[in-house]
């Protein structure tokens, strides 16, 4: 059986510790650490993540895509260090703790069922970017709880998040911070990603939008 601290809307522990189950059946707040994997693409001038695909026997989410790597938090554990054993259980990678850099702390609600049973999922996050030169062939996955992996081009994921065509249970206001924060980290690095701005893009892509539904209800605007 596996036990989780409970914790506050800061992240900090009350004291409380209860078995996992328990946790997700009663929606106690608990800690997980998610780590996002990326690398450059030189030849485009753009990033990408790696998704992971969950396996079919999982006990929430079967089949979905999800982050490159997260888990629970196990009571007593520090939050890099299960971000660290998750990476090497999960994708075979062994990293040192100055290769994740912490970017920011996210809190996250789902509610639903799964087998008939209902599942709330209310977690303190501290998210984590990785920087891969591992190929998914190259990765040891965990074949019990991953099925495969992908790299996928950031924006083509948050675009596809959005518009929701990814059949995923990532929390779409984290993957939009973090978009930010893969655009922060390659400037930073010397590598700046050579599309417009992420607020450009949504601006433009609201726009047009609005242009597809007024041209689909026949409306003339006069100029």
């Amino acid at each position: 059986m596996e036990y989780l601290d409970l914790r506050r809307e800061d992240g900090s522990v009350t004291g409380e510790v209860k078995e996992r189950s328990r946790v997700h059946r009663d929606g106690d707040l608990h800690g997980t650490a998610h780590v996002w994997l990326v690398r450059y693409r030189e030849d485009v001038h753009s990033a990408e993540v790696l998704l992971q695909k969950r396996s079919k026997n999982k006990d929430s989410f079967p089949g979905c895509y999800d982050i490159s790597s997260a888990g629970h938090i196990p009571a007593g554990v520090d939050f890099l260090d299960s971000a660290l054993r998750e990476l090497e259980e999960e994708l075979g990678i062994r990293a040192e703790k100055e290769d994740l850099i912490y970017v920011f702390s996210h809190l996250g609600r789902y509610e639903g069922e799964f087998y008939g049973q209902i599942f709330i999922n209310y977690e303190y996050s501290r998210v984590y970017l990785c920087e891969c030169s591992l190929s998914p062939k190259e990765m040891q996955l965990q074949t019990e709880e991953v099925e495969s992996v992908l790299f996928m081009d950031y924006r083509e994921c948050l675009e596809r998040i959005r518009k929701g065509d990814l059949d995923h249970c990532i929390f779409p206001d984290e993957f939009e911070k973090l978009a930010e924060a893969i655009e922060d980290y390659f400037a930073r690095t010397g590598r700046p990603l050579g599309r417009e701005s992420l607020a450009e893009t949504w601006a433009e892509d609201a726009q047009a939008e609005l242009e597809d539904w007024i041209e689909a209800q026949g409306i003339y605007i006069r100029q």
